[in-house]
């Protein structure tokens, strides 16, 4: 068998998720973009094949880069010429970027180094177009005051005051790479948005989310530069922010090539 590995871009408004979900039996009881990959690889195969998600995302959250592998049971179809056979079978709002064939042993979770996420920030007014993909915050954001407030995000730091509740991960430690705002002109006006971008070995659940409507906050309401680093401290959720919009975050990339760290 070889094992291939997908690089998977989507538009997450109208799906429950990335992961497949099954109720009593049946399969895919909701619409999910395993679900929708994994039933346009049955058609090619002719059996079922299973995907392995470098991770999930929630409803309503988008992706250009998630990564994801399988195992194929056919040697006929090059590995290049995965991404136009899937294309064909898949709905509009999922397109396969990238195939490549990877060693036996890969599996896009537990291979991944770390995750990249991007979150999306309109100052001002919104075009219709840009409102799946966007947060508008209807006021002016300080780069600067935001990256002073985000400077704490380095290392390995216990994101317990960022968890959203029901989360069930063993550990609250995360080891963040880099945490940074800095701006872009986005299609299709060419509008400069906000960006906050985030690198780290994982992800609680919602922790992008809280990390993001914290800072805003913050900084929307003047807050002392150390206020992100005493929440972090804190390990409340209580003490942080609301939960930013799922609309503008993006999975950006998955790393494989970096050191691996605890989960």
């Amino acid at each position: 068998m070889r094992n291939i590995l997908l690089t998977i871009s989507y538009d997450g408004t109208d799906f429950c998720g990335w992961q497949r979900q099954d109720e009593a039996g049946l399969k895919n009881v909701r619409r999910t973009v395993q679900g929708e990959v994994e039933k346009a690889l049955e058609k090619i195969h002719k059996v079922p094949v299973v995907l392995y998600g470098s991770g999930r995302t929630d409803s309503g959250v988008h992706a250009m880069g998630q990564a994801a592998n399988f195992l194929s049971p056919i040697d006929s179809i090059p590995v290049e010429k995965y991404p136009l056979a899937l294309n064909s079978f898949l709905p509009q709002d999922i397109r396969i970027i990238e195939a490549k064939e990877v060693p036996e042993e890969f599996n896009a979770r537990f291979s991944a180094t770390s995750r990249v996420y991007r979150y999306f920030i309109c100052p001002e007014k919104i075009q219709a177009s840009q409102t799946r993909y966007a947060w508008a915050v209807n006021y002016s954001p300080d780069l600067d005051r935001l990256n002073a407030l985000a400077s704490c995000l380095r290392g390995e730091l216990d994101c317990a005051s960022f968890a959203a509740s029901g989360d069930e991960s063993l550990s609250t430690f995360r080891f963040i790479n880099n945490a940074h705002f800095f701006t872009q002109n986005i299609f299709p006006d060419g509008k400069e948005m906000v960006v906050f971008e985030i690198e780290a070995n994982a992800f609680l659940w919602k922790m992008v989310r809280t990390i993001t409507g914290t800072l805003v906050n913050l900084d929307r309401t003047g807050a002392p530069l150390d206020s992100m680093q005493k929440i972090l401290e804190s390990k409340d959720r209580k003490k942080a922010g609301a939960t930013a919009p799922a609309s503008g975050l993006f999975l950006y990339k998955i790393n494989f090539d970096g050191k691996r760290v605890h989960k």
